[in-house]
């Protein structure tokens, strides 16, 4: 009895001497943000070395809430191999780089999933020259891709179910996996549609390639942090859906000052004119309107980085508002 008290004692008082990951960020005064190495749309550096990117501006979401500033954060270049070791080692505070919520990925790596920020599938990309208008018409093909991932078992679970063959060629970096696509040691390249769209972008010639029509898996892209702090999750959870609920309550970038005179109740407490749901936080209460003073909301965030008026050119598709055909729904503010 006095034995298993003693143990009991010892497992509640544990947790007290570790720092939850808000009290370490906001004790170095900058969030740590883990973003991929370079790939345009989603985070890679301008001419002046300002890292930009619909992922980079997730990241820039959660360092306004934090801070009221969202340039208050450092980005971390990962690779698709040291990614979940970044953040489970405490390197970075948060990956944002384009990364699929899977059960095994929840469930063994020591990691949580935030909202899904982004709603992808895996596709396959070829040349125009190879006059091939179906992934179906890929058997034999070699196919390039990276280590890794879920993509080398999408693919061969598709190929089985069509009965095709191929062969898998595999590159250890994204650099190497796109020279080796362009010229042409590849028929295909595999991977998220989203970042096939950004290969593409980058190419000499992007009206040179097509990416084919078929969707291979379903690919929910979302920031993940690391288990058992539940604190620092919902802050990075509501920073996401604050940036979907803003597009659906019509506040912007440029309006949100007037909306802070907004008679919608709702609206009055997700910019922190009434109640106080930051509090329940532990961060300012008017940190939803510092996180769309940042970036904008979520439309906002999309078109500037990866929508049709960009180089990668994507279409809202499953990532339009909920009441306009996609997916994107934010849970109420109140």
């Amino acid at each position: 009895m006095g034995c298993c008290a003693a143990i009991v004692a010892i497992a509640v008082s544990t947790p007290a001497f570790a720092a939850s990951t808000l009290e370490t960020v906001k004790a170095r005064g900058k969030l740590i943000c883990g973003v991929s190495l370079a790939n345009p749309g989603f985070a890679a550096p301008n001419d002046k070395g300002r890292m930009e990117g619909f992922d980079a501006d997730i990241c820039r979401s959660i360092a306004a809430a934090v801070f009221g500033d969202g340039d208050k954060v450092d980005f971390v270049p990962t690779n698709i191999n040291t990614r979940f070791q970044a953040l489970q080692s405490g390197e970075i505070d948060v990956l944002s780089r384009q990364t699929t919520m899977t059960f095994s990925r929840d469930a063994s790596l020591g990691l949580d999933f935030g909202p899904t920020v982004f709603y992808d599938g895996q596709g396959l990309m070829v040349a125009k020259s190879l006059n091939v208008a179906s992934a179906k018409d890929l058997d034999g093909a070699a196919i390039c891709t990276l280590p890794g991932t879920t993509t080398a078992q999408n693919v061969s679970d598709y190929f089985r179910s069509v009965g095709g063959k191929f062969e898998l060629v595999v590159f250890e970096s994204p650099d190497e996996n796109r020279a080796a696509f362009y010229a042409g040691r590849c028929q295909a390249i595999t991977s998220d549609r989203s970042d096939l769209a950004s290969i593409r972008a980058v190419a000499n010639n992007p009206d040179d390639y097509v990416v084919l029509p078929e969707t291979i898996s379903k690919e929910p892209l979302a920031p993940a942090v690391r288990q058992n702090d539940s604190n620092w999750r919902d802050i990075v959870s509501w920073s996401v859906w604050m940036l979907m609920a803003a597009e659906e309550k019509g506040i912007t970038q440029a309006n949100v000052d007037e909306k802070l005179k907004s008679d919608d109740p709702e609206i009055q407490r997700m910019l922190g004119a009434s109640e106080e749901l930051g509090k329940m936080l532990g961060i300012d209460n008017k940190w939803g309107y510092n996180v769309i003073k940042s970036v904008g909301n979520y439309g906002e965030v999309f078109e500037r980085n990866i929508g049709e008026k960009t180089r990668l050119g994507l279409t809202r598709g499953p990532n339009a508002q909920w009441n306009a055909g996609g997916l994107v729904y934010a849970p109420p503010f109140r």
